[in-house]
Parts: C-alpha cells; sequence; structure tokens
C-alpha cells in the first residue's frame, strides 16, 4: 500500500485552560524488534501505571498497530496529561505509522544498537523524516541505541550512527544508551524528551 508522505502534520499540544491541563502526544518510533513496546511498558511500570498501557499485538507478541497509554502529572500551575504511543515497525503495516504519528509533540527514536541492525534504523529514520519534511528537524527527538546489555555482539557507536543519518541540524541529536528489558536509560530517555517539549517544566512523579 502506498503511503502519503507529508500527513503527519504539525504539533497538536492542547492547552484546557478551565481545567489547567496541557495534552501532549509522545510517539516512540523506529525498526521492528527495536525495543519500543518493552521501552514503553517499563516507562508505564515505573509511574504505576500498567493497567493504562494497552496493545494490540501479533500472536508472536509483536505490535500490530500501535500500543497507546495515557501518563498524568501534577503541576504547581498546570497538570500534564501525555499520550503516549509506540509506532508498529513492522512493514506490512506501514501504513499505519502516519496515523500514529499525526499531530505528534515528541519522538523518542528505538534503534536496535547490534551492528548489524544499522542499516535498519537508518531506513526508519529515513521514512520518519520523509513523514515530515521541512518540519522534521523543528522536532524534540532523543535517540536511544537499545539493547546495549547484549553480550559477544559487535554494537553500533554514537559517531556510526551518526554518520549515516545525516542529521545538518543546529540542534545537536540526543543519543542515550538503553537497556529496555530492565529499563536502563528508559527514565533518561523520557525526562529529556520532556525537558525538550518543554524546556521551563518541572514534573512531580506521579498523581
Amino acid at each position: 500500500m502506498e503511503i502519503n508522505y507529508n500527513q503527519c502534520g504539525g504539533k497538536r499540544m492542547i492547552f484546557d485552560y478551565e481545567n489547567k491541563v496541557i495534552q501532549v502526544k509522545i510517539v516512540f518510533y523506529g525498526p521492528a524488534m527495536s525495543g519500543k513496546t518493552t521501552s514503553m511498558k517499563f516507562l508505564f511500570n515505573y509511574f504505576n501505571k500498567s493497567e493504562n498501557m494497552h496493545s494490540i499485538e501479533s500472536s508472536m507478541g509483536r505490535t500490530l498497530f500501535f500500543d497507546f497509554g495515557v501518563l498524568e502529572f501534577k503541576g504547581s500551575v498546570w497538570d500534564l496529561k501525555l499520550l503516549v504511543y509506540s509506532a508498529t515497525g513492522q512493514d506490512f503495516y506501514a501504513s499505519t505509522r502516519p496515523a500514529t504519528l499525526r499531530g505528534v509533540d515528541g519522538i523518542i527514536f528505538v534503534m536496535d544498537s547490534q551492528k548489524e541492525h544499522l542499516q535498519r534504523n537508518v531506513q526508519s529514520w529515513r521514512e520518519l523524516k520523509l513523514f515530515f519534511g521541512e518540519n522534521f528537524h523543528d522536532m524534540p527527538i532523543v535517540a536511544t541505541l537499545n539493547k546495549y546489555d547484549k553480550e559477544n555482539i559487535s554494537k553500533i557507536t554514537q559517531s556510526d550512527i551518526l554518520s549515516k543519518l545525516n542529521h545538518k541540524t543546529s540542534k545537536p541529536l540526543n543519543f542515550i544508551k538503553t537497556e529496555a528489558i530492565n529499563g536502563k536509560g528508559i527514565l533518561e530517555t523520557f525526562q529529556l524528551l520532556i525537558q525538550l517539549i518543554f524546556p521551563e517544566l518541572i514534573l512531580e512523579k506521579t498523581i
């Protein structure tokens, strides 16, 4: 099925002035089996909101369309409501990815750090750029090199991936090494993305 690129549109951040709530959309994006769903599950478990996360999975445990959940935080004046998604990495369902990205306010790009998957990471990144066109470099993004807990494998370095991504912008791309299976680096990634979206925001843990 042909994908209509440039259909993701701009941000859809919603300000509810009556109830003092800011609604933001975050998407975990990356190639299949890179660790998007595992990263998202750790995040929801950390905030004791695992019941708020819903997945549509195949019999093999792979995301068919997307994962979805809601996280809410209390602020001193405004509260924050996060709509969190993960886009499927399976090419068979590629046509669903633009819809998942539509109106996104920030992206966590999850890469498989095994060197044999370098090209898959690059291909997914290039697809993401095509979705947003000229608006891509204005999007808050944190990139993770996941599966760094695996031993006896050749791993991608930051310089490896930067040389392939062709990320030419005045803003440096933020990289964090993660181990989604045990949660290492996942909270740091999430907090960094929130800071990129709201540089002045200070969050209190879970309501």
